[in-house]
């Protein structure tokens, strides 16, 4: 069985994935693993001819993180939900004819567990290296060559391990970036202008696109994940979970560095500079206690009240009229006059709504 059913109906379609190795049961381990319930409601307003609408769903199957069943619903319309394990691109497809009010609703259930390397025991026997190089290709927002390598090189001189290079990237980021609150939505990820403009502000999007790319350029296969925080912080890290049941502006990527000895090695610099720009008091500086503890962890760990949607770049969705996108981390639409701006609510609305079940 795939790990996503679809159903595809007349007037209406309803969906319920359920595969067997997605419904899987937890560890023995029970109590450290959070259960979230995401349900996602677009509506489009303005339709206009045949209206499409894809939305990215959580990734099925990670060391850290497990859907456990996704249901879905298209009013009058067409719907089906769509794999590619190759590249972790699930999402969902949605599709009504002109004359109809596009509405789609989408209900998953994920269970996440917190996620740590132990980086001082190498334990990990090293991946394939077909499998890792797709990880160290360039994508159009995140070149290697150019002021992106001359970058790595500088910071990672002197550096003698994988991780070594991997660490100074990491610190180099937490030193010179930081979190722009204008920034609409995570950002574009443009790492080339970030680079060659020196303004190196932005969101996760952004700054941890950079964490990627200054790595891809030292020799080392990085990614992000792209993905939405569900639920509140057990660390006392306010500024990093969700302060409520919304979690329509949340969406929130991190990043991976695959280290031989260690595998994929979990990092966000981006939450560093969120927690130093709005943790409360707010503003604080990078020796503050908390700054410092906050960005050790954050480079082998992460807290997982936070789910990951896929690894992607570069996306052409199914069916789409216009280019295609960096990232898919936000719910996207076309109607007959185009594709909606996934932030401008007058024109594409729709709400996340997260439940803590266990």
């Amino acid at each position: 069985m795939k790990r996503r059913e679809f159903l595809r109906g007349g007037l209406a379609a309803i969906g319920v994935a359920a595969a067997g190795r997605r419904l899987s049961t937890h560890a023995r381990d029970d109590e450290a693993w959070r259960t979230f319930e995401v349900t996602t409601r677009v509506e489009v307003l303005r339709p206009a001819g045949r209206t499409r609408v894809w939305l990215p769903t959580p990734l099925a199957e990670m060391p850290y993180q497990r859907t456990l069943g996704d249901t879905y619903h298209a009013e009058a319309g067409f719907v089906e939900m769509l794999e590619r394990p190759g590249d972790s691109l699930d999402m969902l497809i949605a599709e009504w004819p002109d004359g109809v009010a596009p509405v789609l609703t989408l209900t998953s259930r994920i269970a996440t567990h917190d996620r740590v390397v132990d980086l001082a025991a190498p334990s990990i026997a090293t991946a394939d290296i077909a499998t890792l190089s797709a990880f160290l290709h360039p994508t159009k927002l995140i070149p290697t060559d150019g002021i992106v390598r001359k970058t790595a090189d500088q910071i990672t001189r002197g550096a003698a391990t994988d991780l070594e290079r991997t660490r100074a990237i990491y610190e180099w980021i937490v030193e010179n970036t930081f979190r722009d609150p204008a920034t609409p939505g995570c950002g574009r990820g443009d790492i080339r202008f970030m680079l060659e403009t020196g303004n190196l502000g932005g969101k996760c999007a952004d700054i941890n696109a950079l964490f990627v790319g200054l790595a891809r350029a030292s020799g080392i296969p990085a990614r992000d994940l792209y993905g939405l925080r569900v639920g509140a912080s057990r660390r006392g890290t306010r500024s990093l979970g969700l302060a409520s049941n919304v979690a329509t502006r949340a969406q929130h990527c991190r990043a991976e560095a695959y280290l031989e000895g260690f595998g994929w090695v979990p990092v966000d610099p981006a939450d560093v500079r969120k927690f130093v720009l709005e943790e409360p008091p707010g503003r604080l500086a990078l020796g503050d206690e908390q700054v410092r503890s906050v960005r050790e962890r954050l480079f082998g760990s992460w807290e997982m009240n936070w789910i990951a949607y896929n690894y992607a770049n570069d996306i052409v969705l199914p069916g789409a009229r216009r280019g295609s996108l960096a990232y898919f981390m936000y719910p996207q639409a076309e109607t007959a006059q185009g594709r909606l701006d996934s932030l401008e609510p007058d024109a594409f609305r729709y709400e996340i709504s997260v439940k803590e079940t266990t």
